[in-house]
């Protein structure tokens, strides 16, 4: 008898270890395995013998009147996150993976039940306390209570954060399936509860925050500067994920009222470096500087390979008009891009045909086996086109005769019922009320590429206006979703995820502060973001995004706009750099350093 319990409990107690069976790391990787092994020294693309010092300036475009960058309200202040450290650290050469930060280890079991850091001991915050577990709870559940949208979104499948050992905390998911939830975890940035206590968070502040991370603030000029000193005692100075990088003394921000005065701002030696978004001033203002001509300052195109995700004219759904496919794709067919390439680009761009460009994650030609799969339920709510055609934009020999795209349009807004009044421009027979519409920015560039589809929109009987607005304003107003269309970016990376809930899914639309900025309340949508967030192997991954991106570029919910494939940065020629660049970021400020 008490051999057969022996036996038993043997079996009983193995079982429990099978299913039990935990894996204790140094990081963690969303799909495949890690590039960096245990032990490892540093990343790749850094000098890990980079000499310390010196001063990095650096400028922004607009204002600030925030330094806590966690909340809805106030505009904060650039590279706030130098202040802090997170569990994990992102490495730039991998689609997805984290290493230990702030968590020395990470132990998760096989069936993805619970996430485990362990955090690392001599990991203090600039005013000598140690980083506990009690912070990274109340960071955890004050994000999630007072923060921003994205982050109840983010957090939303974590049943609880607790603390089970001196320096250890672990988070229980709600759902298992969510693979990328353990990496959301790592991206936490842990904030000291002592500092914090007594104080409301959800409030501007101009306080210096305390952080635990490579860099704290000295100088705050709202509006105008803030400058950050290197911290020299620095807890992780060391550690594999931060060897070599974080290198200058000093990192100073200075703000200009516009991208004209920046640049002008650049040439005169008053910042280090401009990384080059305006076509036009890269073709023509850079070669005709001293500095260039000197040699004072390098101009490079440094080629990368990061996705280019969906930069666009968004249109508002919750704006009537913008309901009507009809009308949709004939605000598509009226943006000459290739005509306006030419005269404001010098050709320099390449049209944007995928939520997913730049990847494996577009959808190219007609859908695959396993995208109909996925796709063929939902039949019925779907263009037909979708399933017999690749998608194509629409595309003008680029000599300002667009006629054929336009007398396309006018067709589509006759079929779908909008008669031409006499003051030219259409009029629904529902409402009466005009075909009409505003479209917002904070940046005046944007008007020479606007000014053209205004007036292609005239020609087919729909009223539109363009208004730049100050740089509060404007934050304010895309917070609230109080636009009828605006120029947004939906940056993607190699491994989409619970991003794509903030973006696309129904539960985001009527939610202030989300970036469902097209107002977006699909079901099919809200289905496919569904498997990119559950997928369990990196193949269900690509064809869950493909056929995402067939859904929301057959709905034509944007006006895609354009993309460039390589970094073009001007700066001054005072910088050493690594022998190896990250493929999927440029990196100047944490991995460059000043030359002696």
């Amino acid at each position: 008898m008490k051999l057969f319990l022996a036996l038993v409990l043997s079996l009983f107690s193995f079982s429990s270890f099978a299913a039990e069976e935990v894996t204790t790391s140094h990081g963690l990787s969303m799909h495949g395995d890690m590039k960096y092994k245990e032990n490892f020294k540093h990343f790749d693309y850094v000098n890990p013998d980079a000499p310390k010092g010196g001063i990095l300036r650096e400028h922004v475009v607009g204002s600030y009147d925030n330094l806590n960058a966690f909340i809805f309200k106030g505009l904060p202040a650039s590279d706030l996150d130098l202040v802090y450290d997170t569990l994990l650290q992102s490495s730039d050469d991998e689609p997805f993976s984290e290493y230990a930060r702030l968590a020395e280890s990470i132990e998760h079991p096989e069936d993805n039940s619970y996430i485990r850091f362990n955090l690392n001991k001599a990991a203090k915050f600039h005013d000598g306390t140690s980083v506990t577990p009690e912070d990274v709870i109340w960071t955890f559940e004050t994000l999630k209570e007072k923060g921003l949208p994205f982050y109840r979104s983010y957090y939303s499948g974590v049943k609880e954060a607790k603390k089970t050992g001196e320096h250890q905390v672990t988070f229980t998911f709600e759902n298992p399936k969510n693979r990328e939830l353990p990496l959301i975890l790592g991206q936490l940035p842990v904030l000291p509860k002592h500092f914090w206590e007594g104080k409301k968070f959800d409030a501007t502040t101009l306080e210096k925050p305390l952080g635990s991370g490579p860099y704290k603030i000295v100088t705050v000029e709202p509006g105008k500067s803030i400058v950050y000193e290197r911290v020299k005692d620095y807890w992780g100075a060391d550690i594999p994920v931060n060897k070599g990088r974080y290198n200058f003394d000093i990192v100073r921000v200075d703000y200009y009222r516009d991208a004209t005065v920046a640049v002008e701002a650049l040439l005169a030696n008053e910042y280090d470096y401009r990384v080059e978004n305006i076509a036009k001033t890269w073709a023509t203002t850079y070669k005709d500087a001293q500095a260039v001509k000197d040699g004072d300052i390098k101009i490079e195109k440094l080629e990368h390979e990061r996705p280019a995700g969906m930069q666009a004219f968004v249109m508002n759904l919750r704006h009537p008009l913008f309901q009507d496919i009809a009308v949709r794709k004939a605000i598509n067919l009226a943006f000459d891009f290739e005509w306006s390439n030419k005269q404001f680009a010098y050709g320099a761009y390449t049209r944007t045909d995928s939520f997913f460009e730049n990847s494996e994650l577009a959808s190219t030609g007609k859908p695959s086996k396993a995208e109909r799969k996925l796709l063929e339920p939902f039949k019925d709510q779907l263009p037909p086109e979708l399933f017999e055609e690749e998608f194509k934009l629409p595309k003008t020999k680029g000599d300002g005769n667009n006629r054929k795209q336009l007398k396309e349009a006018i067709q589509l807004l006759e079929d779908a019922g909008y008669e031409l009044g006499e003051d030219g421009y259409r009029y629904d027979p529902k409402t009466g009320k005009k075909l009409k519409f505003e479209i917002i920015e904070n940046q005046p560039t944007f008007e020479r590429w606007i000014a053209p589809m205004i007036a292609n929109l005239k020609k087919i009987g729909i009223e539109a206006s363009f208004r730049t607005i100050d740089t509060a304003q404007y934050q304010n107003r895309i917070l609230e979703h109080d636009y009828d269309m605006t120029v947004q970016v939906f940056g993607q990376s190699l491994s989409p995820g619970n991003e794509q809930v903030e973006y696309w899914h129904s539960t985001k639309a009527d939610q202030a502060g989300s970036r469902n900025w097209a107002g977006i309340k699909d079901p099919v949508v809200d289905a496919l973001v569904d498997k990119i967030v559950h997928a369990e192997s990196r193949d269900d991954l690509v064809t869950a995004s493909r056929a995402l991106d067939r859904v929301l570029l057959w709905n034509y919910y944007v006006v895609p706009q354009w993309h460039l494939n390589s970094f073009r940065v001007a700066y001054w020629d005072k910088f050493g750099q690594p022998s190896k660049r990250a493929p999927y970021n440029l990196n100047i400020l944490d991995t460059w350093w000043a030359k002696k």
